[in-house]
């Protein structure tokens, strides 16, 4: 609606987690340098844990994009956790492509063991990706512990990563989880990016978007900060922000994002009563905007690389598009 107005190719704050518009935080090149070394190194476990809003679902979506790239990699994708631990594993084993259908328990765990030495003994790599995690019961994250038990004396057979809210940390710390939480080989944390990168990130999807770098700031300095003030820098919060923002200066016809549209998304989506979010420590984390490597591209040309240096043929790699 907006797009021709503002002479934009794109809309720049969707808020479909798109890779193309990573923004490259020195959390999320960890966290993605996490996931990908994990399952590249046989690691076992990854776990990735972040607060609602925190950019999450696209990482995933980019770390998914690197695997339909490697023709050595498989992967199962769970998005909806609420199953009963039967269910669990005919979701599992179907998203590998093999037959689930009237299959009971045991004969499941048996043709899912018989795929992953298969794939084992080509040295071909098996991940599976559990996204919401945090939904996971007890008696679930138990299964997936099990699932582990399937390994050669060098190596892991089955990848896994969790990825969830900072609750999922919570139940690894449980007395009763804590033989899953000892084999977890890597963990990241995402946090709300603070008032430079949450500029940096608004720049970056209006450079992308096609917004001219010539003419005047679509979102200027004051308005930014309140964007940042009322979001406290969650990556979500921010599109939504910015989303209806252009929406309401499009409609009074003004070239300029001002502060007072700002104030008046906030009190639409009643933002301005939130109580504050959690307090998060930064450990001296240095800035990353324009100074951290895009670790998303630089993964990518890897991958491409790995193509061509010649995989087994007739090896399956999933194509399932992620459910996002």
């Amino acid at each position: 609606m907006y797009k021709a107005y503002f002479h934009l190719a794109r809309n720049p704050f969707e808020l479909t987690p798109d890779p193309n518009f990573l923004f490259s935080t020195r959390r999320h090149n960890e966290a993605l340098a996490a996931l990908y070394h994990g399952i590249r190194r046989h690691k076992g476990f990854v776990v990735v844990t972040g607060e609602v809003g925190t950019g999450k679902t696209l990482l995933l979506r980019c770390l998914l994009q690197l695997l339909q790239q490697s023709k050595d990699i498989s992967y199962a994708y769970l998005f909806n956790s609420r199953l009963c631990p039967t269910e669990f594993l005919q979701y599992v084993v179907s998203d590998f492509g093999l037959s689930a259908s009237g299959k009971n328990k045991g004969e499941l765990l048996l043709a899912l063991g018989h795929f992953l030495v298969s794939r084992g003994s080509k040295k071909l790599t098996t991940v599976l990706i559990l996204d919401e995690a945090h939904h996971l019961d007890a008696e679930i994250l138990e299964e997936v512990r099990l699932l582990t038990n399937l390994e050669t004396a060098e190596d892991k057979l089955l990848q896994i990563v969790l990825v969830g809210q900072p609750e999922l940390d919570e139940k690894l710390d449980s007395m009763g989880l804590r033989q899953l939480k000892q084999r977890i080989a890597l963990r990241a944390r995402l946090e709300p990016l603070d008032s430079e990168e949450t500029r940096g990130y608004i720049e970056r999807r209006l450079e992308i978007a096609g917004t001219n770098p010539e003419a005047d700031a679509l979102f200027p300095e004051q308005t930014i900060m309140a964007v940042y003030r009322h979001s406290q820098g969650f990556p979500r919060l921010i599109n939504t922000i910015c989303e209806n923002a252009l929406i309401i200066a499009y409609a009074r016809q003004i070239k300029s994002v001002t502060p007072d549209i700002i104030e008046d998304v906030a009190r639409e989506f009643r933002l301005d009563i939130v109580t504050s979010p959690p307090v998060y420590t930064r450990m001296g984390v240095q800035r990353a905007i324009n100074a951290v490597p895009d670790l998303y591209s630089l993964l990518q040309e890897a991958v491409g690389e790995e193509s061509d240096m010649g995989v087994p043929s007739g090896v399956r790699v999933s194509k399932h598009e992620p459910y996002i």
